[in-house]
């Protein structure tokens, strides 16, 4: 997940791109990796809590409890996507192994301004940019509902949106257009600019994906 971008060459991310599927790069491999984590360096890097072979870290909302060197996770709430969902297992693991704590940023970018994304502007644009537009587009009050109560933060851009932490000083903005007779709905969805220092740019769509799926589980509640 640290984008070192400079090594990481356009025939890696097709590479990579090609065997990032729906469900995202396969969970054993980040789990093997995770075992030979050294933990505390990787507590320290991320900007973690670690102490008796447990990290301890908030992800979209939620705490969450991740031992080492066996993946087991566990939270307060017996409804926290991150205990069922392996795409969001998998990006815990990729973030403990990978990533890295940033610097706070009052900067958006979209997806294709930031390192690469012009490599995966399709798959982000069908995964994450249209199924946001058709899930919540047409239900822009039940949208709202669900980031007040996920705590999100209102933004000031489009017909609604709302910006969320993702983990640490992460942020995403999920911007939506209502439809109506004349036009379909649509979506936008921004960066905070420090996303290009922690995340690969694989990890920003599976990133968009869980944040959606949250949503929409929230929504069907409602």
């Amino acid at each position: 997940m640290r984008g070192d971008h400079r090594s990481f060459s356009k025939s890696m991310i097709e590479r990579e791109l090609r065997k990032d599927q729906k469900e995202g790069v396969p969970f054993e491999h980040y789990e093997a990796e995770f075992r030979k984590t050294v933990p505390e360096e990787a507590a320290s890097r991320c900007g973690v809590s670690y102490a008796d072979g447990v990290f301890e870290l908030t992800f979209l909302y939620e705490r969450y409890r991740v031992t080492w060197p066996d993946f087991s996770i566990t939270s307060d709430d017996p409804e926290a996507i991150g205990l069922t969902n392996l795409p969001c297992q998998t990006q815990i693991l990729r973030f403990l192994t990978r990533g890295k704590k940033a610097a706070a940023s009052a900067e958006w970018k979209s997806f294709r301004e930031l390192p690469w994304g012009e490599v995966y502007i399709t798959q982000f644009t069908g995964r994450c940019i249209t199924r946001a537009a058709y899930s919540f587009g047409t239900r822009t009050d039940a949208f709202r509902k669900a980031c007040e109560k996920m705590n999100a933060v209102p933004g000031t851009h489009g017909d609604c949106s709302y910006i969320f932490d993702l983990i640490g000083n992460y942020q995403i903005q999920l911007i939506i257009y209502e439809g109506d007779d004349e036009f379909p709905p649509s979506s936008q969805i921004l960066f905070s600019r420090n996303f290009s220092e922690g995340f690969e740019p694989e990890d920003r769509v599976v990133a968009c994906d869980i944040l959606i799926t949250t949503l929409k589980k929230m929504m069907a509640g409602l």
